[in-house]
């Protein structure tokens, strides 16, 4: 058993989709690999999440030390930027891997589909 936040996990993998699990958090932080994102940029993205949803998950990632949110206060209109943070960074590896094995899914899958 492993414990994060005082919550119980069967295994590491529970862990690790504690933090990435989900619809949308792997696709965020996929667009975030390459430098940091302005939250209009992510909604143009990522055309099928709701505002609602990315806000939410934003939020999530932040408050598990994911990302991290910068507020541009210096002029106007407010500027707010998602960035990975060094924990975030850690999940590299893990997200090019997902990356590579979904590409290779979709050229397996084109090729059972023409059997």
């Amino acid at each position: 058993m492993y414990t994060v936040d005082n919550k119980p996990y069967p295994c590491c993998t529970s862990v690790t989709m504690r933090f990435i699990g989900g619809k949308w958090k792997a696709v965020i932080l996929f667009y975030l690999i390459d430098g940091a994102k302005r939250y209009n940029e992510l909604r143009k993205l990522i055309p099928t999440i709701t505002e609602r949803t990315l806000s939410l998950q934003l939020k999530q990632l932040e408050e598990d030390n994911i990302i991290d949110r910068k507020v541009f206060t210096e002029k106007p209109p407010l500027m707010v930027e998602y960035s990975l943070t060094d924990f975030g960074k850690t999940l590299l590896p893990v997200l090019n891997e997902i990356t590579k094995w979904g590409q290779d899914a979709v050229e397996i899958s084109k090729k059972i589909t023409k059997n």
